[in-house]
Parts: structure tokens; C-alpha cells; sequence
């Protein structure tokens, strides 16, 4: 079975705290639990509740925005309050949203179940992840290694998570939907149980702040934002998984099958290669030159299929450039999302890295969501094939010059 401390990992494993490893497994718990039942979702709304085709996207979109978009407000809640409340509460939440969902029948009930599973996430998301970020931070100054490090094990145990609970919920679903959600919110149960248990009621050197006060000098903060904007930028790019790669995937064979194989070979990628990569860089380069490799990478994904296009390759043949995005992508994404965490506690304003750490999620989220927009227009523009690649190409280039220029992130290595 995959671990998140798989590949390499065993010296990290044992020199980290308690505290960390278990939010580690969290994040890998949390996965399960999630990506055993979303893959399903959209069939399920198709068939068995019977909803069109843009009422499923509805249902989708709702879906994502009350976890993204409200991810400033989980973390606002976690820096108030604390990691435990937070955290234990979107579990609760999890697990009745997961159960009104299995036996949901009419559209309002799914709404209303979906709102609740997005919005458990935006509480104990946010709370996990700057927890994590800050635990990295106590790891480094303590002079057990990059927090890089530590963040590329969260990493990795998300994508094991993703890997995992997709199997997990194919299993389940011969025996039908309602025994998906139940299994989802059994992991949950379990998660609930394990944080009640494990968890402190206070983590040292955490420092709880008012709610009221925040937002105004993170909107000052104009290095934050400018992070925001960058990692806005590859975020958009990344989704191009989703929206530009199935249409090359189709044109070159056919059909869409191939994409389970590019999936799963950027789930394979990340479980095996991010912790060699994450030390290899780590020695190397500072967050700042990391994100911009990382996104020099992904622009070059974007360029392999942007150059081949004309030559209307099919086939096998023909998906090796697809393929070849899916790699430099996924590296690209090694380099920039844990020097992205990373760089957060930096720039964020004492006892506040909660509510930086979910305002680097809801931002981000509101540029993929206004640029998967103008993406899909682009897609639909009836430009020869090769154009919106090159398009898609400058944006993660451009993101570089988006990058924050002094500070830590460009002092030291990452």
C-alpha cells in the first residue's frame, strides 16, 4: 500500500514530531475519504437523480466554491480558535454531508449535501495546512531540514490519498452509491476519532488572534498578493488537466480512454518523485527560483503541445505530446506548490498564518475560476488548434515576473 512517507522517506518520518506525522496522515486520510467518492458524484447525478447535464456542473461549481472560496474564512476561524475545534468540526461536518448525500434524492437535498461536504473542508483544510506550514518552519529553525521537506511529504500523502480512495470507491460502487458516501464518511469517522484523541487542545507557541483586524493588512500586503497571483497562475494552468488535455486526448485518439493512463501516470510521478526532487532542489535553489523553474516547467509543457499540433499527429504517436505535458506539468508542480506553502509563513502577519494560508487558496481559486472562463472561450474560438496552447503557455511564463523579490524566499535556499 502507498504511504505519504513512502519513497525515500523513512529518515523524515522518524525524525519528525508527533504532531507533524499525524497531520501528515491527516491530509492522506482526508484524501481517501474525498476522492472515494467525488470521481462518482457527477454519474450519479446524471443517473440516478436524473439532473441535466448543466445542473450537474451547477451542482459541481457550488461545490467548489463553498470549500475554495470560503477557505479565508476556515482559516480565520483556525488562527480564532484553534487548530482542534476547527479541524473536528469539518469532520462532523464531512460526515453528515457525506450521509445526506448517499440518500439524497431531489436536487435541493443534493445541494444542500454538497454545500455542507465543501464547506467542512474549507474549516479543516486550511487549519491543517497552516499548521503543517508552521510545524515546517519550528522543523527548519530547529535544524532538522528545509520545511520544503516537510511540505513535499504533505504533498505526497494528498496525492497517495487521491491515488487510493478513487480505488476504494470503485470497489464500493458495485455495490451502489449510497455505500460510496457511507464509506466516505466512515474514513471520516475514523479521522474524527483519531483528532479527539491525538490532537491538543493547544499547540505550543500558537498564538490565538480576533477574527476582526486581519483582512485589512492582508490586502496591504502586496508581496502576499503578488504570491497569490503566481500561484493563481499555475493553479489555472493545472486545471488545464481537466479542460484543455481531454480535448487534445480525443483528437489524437479518438476517444478519452487514455486519459485514466496520463492521470495515473502524474499520480505515480508525484508518490515517487516528489521527495527526491523536493531534497535535490531544496540544496539548490531559494522558493523564489523554485517557483520559477517549476513554472518554466509547466510553460514548457504547454509549448511541447503547442509545437507538435501543427503536424496533426494521431494515435499513439500522436499522444506523446499530451504525455509529455502531463510530465513537465507535474514537475513544474513538484517545484511550485511546497515552495508556495513555504514561502506563506514569511509573509504573513503574526498569528495569522491560518487566515494567509486560506487567502492563498480563495484567491488562487477566484483566478482559476474567472480564467477557466476565458480558457474554455478560447478553446471553443475555432483558432487553429496550436493557438490556445501557446496562449496557455505565457500565462505560467508571465507568473514568474508575478513573483515576490525580497524577503526570505529570495535570502536563502528553500
Amino acid at each position: 500500500m502507498i504511504t505519504p512517507l513512502a519513497v525515500r522517506g523513512t529518515r523524515e518520518r522518524v525524525r519528525l514530531s508527533p504532531l507533524l506525522r499525524l497531520l501528515i496522515l491527516t491530509q492522506l486520510a482526508f484524501n481517501i475519504g474525498f476522492f472515494a467518492v467525488l470521481p462518482f458524484l457527477a454519474e450519479h447525478l446524471g443517473g440516478a437523480v436524473g439532473m441535466a447535464g448543466w445542473m450537474v456542473g451547477f451542482v459541481l461549481g457550488l461545490r467548489t466554491f463553498s470549500q475554495q472560496g470560503l477557505f479565508v474564512v476556515g482559516g480565520a476561524l483556525a488562527d480564532r480558535y484553534g487548530v482542534r475545534p476547527v479541524v473536528l468540526a469539518g469532520c462532523v461536518l464531512r460526515i453528515a454531508g457525506f450521509g445526506w448525500l448517499g440518500y439524497a434524492e431531489r436536487a435541493s437535498a443534493v445541494i444542500g449535501a454538497v454545500l455542507l461536504i465543501g464547506f467542512a473542508a474549507a474549516l479543516f483544510s486550511p487549519a491543517v495546512e497552516s499548521e503543517v506550514a508552521r510545524q515546517a518552519v519550528a522543523w527548519e529553525e530547529s535544524g532538522g531540514g528545509s520545511r520544503t521537506r516537510v511540505l513535499a511529504l504533505f504533498t505526497v500523502a494528498g496525492q497517495a490519498g487521491a491515488f487510493v480512495g478513487p480505488l476504494l470507491g470503485a470497489l464500493l460502487l458495485s455495490v451502489d452509491f449510497r455505500a460510496v458516501c457511507l464509506a466516505g464518511a466512515g474514513v471520516f469517522v475514523l479521522v474524527l476519532a483519531g483528532h479527539a484523541r491525538l490532537l491538543p487542545q493547544h499547540i505550543p507557541g500558537r498564538v490565538r488572534v480576533q477574527v476582526r483586524g486581519g483582512i485589512g493588512p492582508l490586502l496591504r500586503n502586496r508581496r502576499f498578493l503578488a504570491l497569490c497571483c503566481a500561484y493563481g497562475a499555475y493553479l489555472l494552468a493545472y486545471n488545464q488537466l481537466y479542460l484543455a488535455l481531454p480535448a487534445e486526448v480525443e483528437r489524437a485518439a479518438g476517444s478519452q480512454a487514455p486519459l485514466a493512463w496520463l492521470f495515473a501516470l502524474s499520480s505515480l510521478l508525484v508518490v515517487t518523485a516528489q521527495l527526491p526532487v523536493t531534497r535535490w532542489v531544496g540544496e539548490r535553489l531559494t522558493l523564489r527560483r523554485s517557483m520559477a523553474a517549476g513554472l518554466a516547467l509547466i510553460a514548457a509543457g504547454f509549448g511541447v503541445v503547442a509545437l507538435a499540433l501543427p503536424s496533426g499527429g494521431t494515435g499513439a504517436a500522436g499522444l506523446v505530446p499530451a504525455a509529455g505535458f502531463v510530465v513537465l506539468l507535474t514537475l513544474g508542480q513538484m517545484l511550485v506548490a511546497p515552495a508556495a506553502r513555504a514561502w506563506v509563513p514569511d509573509l504573513a502577519e503574526e498569528g495569522r498564518l491560518g487566515l494567509y494560508t486560506g487567502a492563498l487558496s480563495s484567491v488562487s481559486g477566484l483566478i482559476v475560476l474567472v480564467g477557466s472562463a476565458g480558457t474554455g472561450t478560447l478553446l471553443d474560438s475555432g483558432l487553429p488548434a496550436a493557438v490556445p496552447w501557446a496562449v496557455l503557455a505565457v500565462v505560467p511564463a508571465g507568473a514568474v515576473l508575478l513573483l515576490p523579490r525580497r524577503g526570505w524566499g529570495d535570502r536563502g535556499r528553500g
